[in-house]
């Protein structure tokens, strides 16, 4: 049935001796069907399938949770009916299936599955699996992370009072999971080590030579207080005695008192106690002081401030309602805005839109400015919905944005003096971000719109779920137009739709991008897609002609969700849980540097109800996380 090279992919056939016997069945056997199938990668928390009743195990599961798991499909099974059962029949496309055909009919691997079915039928009662055997568990304490760039900037800046960009040499960070400080992601290596090196004697010298001292530290005690009070702020906890001495050591090694100083600055600044935070910290309020970096960085992006540090030291972030009171001051503060923007920045993928390219002589309006001008479009969109309390989930369906002259020019809207707050125009289809300009200019190519870039952006970043990736070796080329045959894209996808490995992916993007079809690709809308003929000949003119425009579209996977514009998408989203509960896991994502895991999943629900009865305002998420992640809930 598998050839030893398939075999050899299939992770879960490593059974021990225990389970190689009629109780290893499943493992032996079935999963290894399921697993060929590639039917976890829709069927699992993040997946197109996340909202069904089939979630796999993590791929470190064990051979008995396996097996668990294995019995825990009898409830997709008809007992009085096996062949009915949607545990045989949707894998096989005899009923609608949003994943397509995974298994075909007759072959040997239905019958391996519908082997097991009959299995299942057998059993009395229906034995199911609890999902806390199935899970891995959260990490037992909060992991250590470092700095990111911006993160680094803004504790010099209040740290030392530097205005510019330290990091700006540093070498760039990866996206992981959507971001830039997914704890996985963040090893120093040797060419940041020296980054950071070069950065600390700089940041060193300019303090001494600003006087960042509350005293002249020549005599012994203003050396010892400026250790221990330049210290505190740096480790953002007290430094314990060995640490004191260990600083003060250098004073006398190296004579004059500013130079001493500003290598003990500098030497702090490289320190794994600056760069990394997160788990707890050694003393006897280790926990609370790194309670208080992680509100701090997550809230403000920054440092803690001496009141946040005092609250540790007296006891005061301990409990839940501490916690909360400290979040709630923090975000009071105008260095919360540092935060939400690097959040909203990643999410969504700025710094891609000012990077890209478009094709100029069909799109002179696109220039470095204007792309400058749809990012902070988006910002101050989503600003004003979170300082003003607005409810966030009107990022998707508002019928207003807040745009300059440039944006103004592609909206088909008087342009304003600056940036103000402008309705979109009756009929234009536009709502919320999906309007924007920085969406539909991000998820278009540099010369024409792609409504598979479109579909996967809106599965990915606002429904949190992960598309698999193609098959390898599969052709991804389209029809090519010809002056014969001028198609639109809807008509060059059809190609995936037709073949069997494309179509179960494409099935699940294509149409979520087809509703964007009369929006090009800097976001302008038009009646009629232009499509250009390609020439061979460099004396022939390329010709252009006009297409109509089918801009039906849906969501498989949720039902009644037919849409034919940006407006009417925006609407779904709006009002749909896995898109709401996305932006719930998008900030955890953020906040706590890692993927949700299913452990996490009490944490998320509560966070969620929160959100939502708040009527989805954004700073109570913010606190509610504080709140369910600093403190989780009992038996989580």
């Amino acid at each position: 049935m598998f050839s030893k090279a398939q075999l050899r992919l299939i992770p879960a056939l490593v059974v021990p001796l225990c389970c190689q016997g009629q109780g290893g069945r499943f493992s032996r056997e079935t999963y290894p069907v399921l697993e060929s199938a590639a039917c976890r990668d829709c069927h699992n928390s993040n997946g197109v399938a996340s909202a069904s009743r089939l979630h796999f195990p993590d791929r470190a599961a064990s051979p008995e949770q396996v097996e668990a798991f294995g019995e825990s499909l009898g409830a997709l099974v008809d007992r009085a009916r096996p062949e009915e059962s949607l545990l045989l029949r949707k894998p096989t496309q005899r009923v609608p299936h949003t994943g397509g055909r995974r298994i075909a009919p007759a072959s040997p691997e239905e019958e391996t599955l519908r082997a097991w079915v009959l299995h299942l039928a057998t059993l009395h009662p229906v034995r199911t699996t609890s999902k806390a055997t199935l899970t891995p568990a959260a990490p037992s304490t909060p992991p250590l992370r470092r700095l990111t760039h911006s993160q680094y900037d803004h504790t010099l800046r209040d740290l030392l009072g530097e205005t510019g960009n330290p990091s700006a040499p540093f070498p760039p960070e990866d996206y992981v999971n959507g971001f830039k400080n997914q704890y996985e992601a963040q090893s120093i290596s040797p060419l940041l080590a020296e980054a950071y090196g070069m950065a600390a004697e700089k940041l060193a010298a300019s303090a001494v030579r600003k006087g960042t001292f509350s005293c002249t530290p020549g005599g012994a005690d203003c050396r010892t207080r400026f250790v221990r009070e330049f210290g505190r702020k740096v480790f953002r906890r007290p430094l314990d005695e060995d640490e004191v001495r260990r600083y003060l050591g250098l004073f006398p090694k190296l004579g004059e008192p500013a130079r001493a100083a500003q290598t003990v600055i500098e030497a702090m600044l490289q320190s794994p106690s600056f760069l990394y935070w997160g788990e707890t910290e050694p003393g006897p309020r280790g926990e609370a002081y790194a309670r208080a970096a992680r509100l701090s960085y997550f809230l403000w992006d920054s440092m803690p401030d001496d009141a946040l540090l005092g609250s540790a030291a007296a006891g005061e972030l301990d409990t839940a309602e501490g916690a909360v009171r400290a979040a709630r001051r923090l975000l009071a503060d105008p260095k919360a805005r540092r935060s939400l923007d690097q959040f909203v920045s990643q999410w969504l993928q700025f710094d891609r839109v000012v990077s890209m390219v478009k094709e100029r002589r069909s799109f002179p309006q696109f220039t470095r400015e204007a792309a400058f001008a749809m990012t902070e479009e988006t910002r101050r969109f989503l600003e004003d919905l979170v300082w003003n309390d607005g409810n966030f989930m009107e990022m998707f369906s508002a019928g207003h944005t807040i745009a300059n002259a440039d944006l103004a020019s592609i909206y088909g809207l008087p342009p304003p003096a600056d940036f103000a707050r402008l309705s979109y125009a009756p009929g234009s289809g536009r709502a919320g971000i999906l309007g924007h300009a920085t969406f539909l200019a991000l998820t278009a190519k540099p010369a024409e719109t792609s409504p598979t870039g479109r579909g996967l952006f809106v599965r990915e970043h606002f429904l949190c779920q992960n598309v698999p990736q193609p098959p390898p070796g599969v052709s991804t080329s389209l029809p090519r137009i010809t002056e014969e045959k001028p198609l639109t894209n809807r008509d060059r996808l059809a190609v995936h739709l037709a073949n069997e490995s494309c179509a179960s992916c494409h099935r699940l993007i294509d149409p979520i991008g087809f509703g964007f079809e009369r929006f090009d690709a800097i976001g302008a809308r038009h009646e009629k897609v232009k499509v250009t003929i390609p020439v061979d000949n460099r004396r022939q003119q390329a010709r252009t002609v006009e297409l109509e425009v089918d801009t039906r579209g849906w969501i498989a996977g949720i039902p009644d969700s037919e849409f034919s514009s940006p407006a009417e998408l925006g609407r779904i989203l709006a009002s749909n849980r896995q898109c709401q509960e996305c932006v719930v896991k998008q900030l955890f994502r953020y906040a706590m540097g890692r993927m949700e895991t299913p452990a996490d999943r009490p944490v998320i629900e509560r966070v969620y109800a929160e959100f939502r009865d708040s009527q989805f305002r954004f700073k109570q998420l913010m606190i509610s996380l504080v709140r369910w992640t600093e403190f989780p809930p009992k038996g989580s």
